[in-house]
């Protein structure tokens, strides 16, 4: 029996990892593809065996149950508002809105209506992160007091030939472009963040782009390109994190978590594999990897699983709350950067549960906790 109908509107590059994955995950099935540009969605519809529609026609399609959002941020609340006044449950790649207002509107709406809104990341549910967050819920390390978050790098413009939204759109600069990731991770790990302050800056006032057709022109800086801030948890944690499009090279771990008891690094959160290190007793230890989905890229799970959620009637991990809190957090590190103060957060998530046992076939499925 196959899984819920999905319809897939956008069909640019991210949309391959999402149709080949399909495949893996008999919670769904992608029965249409729909992009403003009909000729691309044609391209994906035959290179992956389905059928290309017009938006307007894959909302209107009975088979369709949840709407698979990859259209560019700016658009992700209009065409999710037009997903579930059509009925159906929408899942949106990051982030979900281009605001957080935009993003609490859509959310709203999603629970008057009794649909199901999820947005990714989903990497947290991967093999490497789930396996932290049991280690974490072991105690292994005691009670978390401290962490923290590093993304940096020397910029886009060096391999991307329009890098333009990086820097001079609004949802640009390393927060919002990669930010989900990190923030996502953590609260994973620790439940949700109840204030944050930051301070922000960037190197230069414009970007000569590398590559392609437009290499040796450049593009205004218009945002932060350097972002450093602090997450209180509600729990207690303090975590700093780093975002940066001005730093050529540093030796700091993606993810650190310290406790009471230990401390903890975890692997690059925009992947779904790696090694998780704890420290206990005075050493450094590689953790074995004690679930599945941590040997590839499993984009799609986060699908899988919420469409897992409807047909059981439960909690699905990749939630409108989640990434509502995210993106909150996200836009008060910038205004904290802006204002000079600390920034309490209005909104609270739910600790996302644990990847349930079953989702998948082979080597997918989530594996049993070693003894």
């Amino acid at each position: 029996m196959s899984g819920l109908g999905v319809g897939v509107v956008g069909c640019g590059v991210i949309s391959d990892i999402y149709l080949k994955n399909a495949a893996l995950f008999p919670q769904f099935e992608i029965r249409a593809v729909a992009d403003l540009r009909a000729e691309a969605a044609r391209a994906k519809a035959e290179e992956y065996g389905t059928e290309a529609l017009s938006v307007e026609a894959l909302l209107a399609r009975d088979d369709i149950d949840i709407v698979l959002n990859l259209t560019i941020p700016a658009a992700h609340a209009e065409i999710g508002h037009r997903a579930l006044e059509a009925g159906k449950h929408v899942y949106s790649e990051k982030p979900l809105a281009g605001s957080f207002q935009e993003a609490k509107a859509l959310n709203e709406a999603a629970r008057a209506a009794g649909l199901r809104l999820g947005c990714a990341p989903d990497t947290f549910l991967g093999g490497a992160h789930q396996t932290a967050r049991a280690l974490v819920d072991a105690g292994r390390i005691g009670r978390a007091v401290a962490g923290t978050a590093t993304l940096m790098l020397p910029g886009h413009e060096a391999w991307h030939p329009n890098p333009d939204f990086y820097y001079s759109q609004p949802g640009g600069g390393p927060m919002m472009d990669m930010g989900p990731y990190y923030i996502t991770a953590m609260l994973n790990l620790l439940g949700p963040v109840s204030r944050v302050t930051a301070l922000g800056g960037r190197s230069r006032d414009s970007r000569e782009i590398a590559t392609g057709p437009r290499a040796g022109a450049h593009v205004p800086v218009e945002v932060d390109t350097h972002l450093a801030g602090v997450m209180e948890f509600t729990q207690g944690a303090l975590v700093q994190i780093a975002t940066s499009f001005d730093v050529r090279a540093h030796q700091h771990r993606p993810l650190e978590l310290y406790g009471t008891d230990g401390s903890m690094t975890i692997p690059d959160p925009n992947r779904f594999d790696g090694t998780v290190e704890l420290f206990e007793n005075g050493e450094w230890h590689g953790q074995p990897m004690r679930h599945g989905h941590g040997d590839g890229n499993y984009r799609g799970l986060g699908l899988a699983q919420m469409a897992d959620a409807i047909g059981s009637d439960g909690a699905h991990c990749v939630s409108g709350d989640l990434a509502l809190h995210a993106l909150e957090v996200m836009e008060a590190m910038h205004r904290a950067a802006q204002e000079g103060r600390a920034i309490e957060m209005t909104t609270r998530c739910e600790r996302p549960a644990p990847l349930a046992a079953g989702l998948g076939t082979g080597e997918i499925a989530l594996q049993e906790e070693a003894a």
